[in-house]
């Protein structure tokens, strides 16, 4: 079997102005074939879809100011504006009973309720800093039909695979899209070192180079 390979890609930034399926052709035709998989930042497909908000742009209320007070001061919801954007989107009152439930719950040893029940935004929201500039000045939200813009990223650069995943640099990866036949948690295991660099990297693509034969041979 051929060697594992993560390949950080360099791009400019990308905007909304992009076509993301687009933009990774661009910057990885030289690098991919039929077995490689790429993998994409979910905080920059969305930007490519317009999903972000900028704080001042919010109506901030009382209620996201009180519930935001019961998040870990490193979560995107731990700031009103970040707490406001995910009640604009799921629900205050959803929201609301969310965080009450996943309170709760902790009480008595269930963990995660919050995250469960509070929509998927709740997930998938990053709050200011959390993306490349000049789009760390924004919240951004989760990408929309995440599993069927991995398929056109496949379908555009003749890929085996391709992932968008929401990685972090505590060792947490995310899967949220995924092309028809890829394992998404096995690829997702391959990158809780974070490859990404959605900062001064500007490098929010990875191509895992030979994943076919890997993803068969488990």
């Amino acid at each position: 079997m051929s060697e594992l390979k993560i390949l950080p890609v360099p791009t400019r930034i990308l905007t909304e102005k992009d076509d993301i399926a687009e933009a990774i052709f661009h910057y990885t035709k030289d690098n991919v074939n039929g077995d490689d998989l790429i993998c994409c930042a979910e905080s920059v497909v969305a930007i490519t879809q317009g999903r972000f908000v900028r704080p001042e742009d919010l109506n901030i209320s009382f209620l996201a100011q009180i519930c935001c007070r019961f998040i870990p001061d490193y979560g995107s919801l731990a700031s009103p504006h970040g707490m406001q954007s995910l009640m604009d989107a799921e629900g205050k009152w959803r929201v609301a009973f969310s965080l009450l439930a996943g309170f709760l719950g902790k009480l008595v040893g269930q963990r995660g309720l919050f995250y469960k029940w509070g929509g998927e935004q709740a997930a998938l929201i990053d709050d200011v800093t959390g993306t490349m500039p000049p789009f760390d000045k924004c919240i951004v939200y989760g990408p929309a039909n995440p599993d069927s813009v991995a398929e056109q990223i496949r379908a555009r650069t003749g890929a085996y695979a391709a992932m968008i995943a929401d990685v972090n640099d505590l060792k947490r990866s995310r899967v949220v899209g995924v092309s028809d036949g890829l394992n998404g948690e096995l690829a997702a295991n391959l990158l809780l070192d974070n490859p990404f660099g959605n900062a001064s990297q500007k490098t929010p693509i990875c191509v895992i180079k030979n994943y076919r034969a890997y993803q068969e041979s488990h």
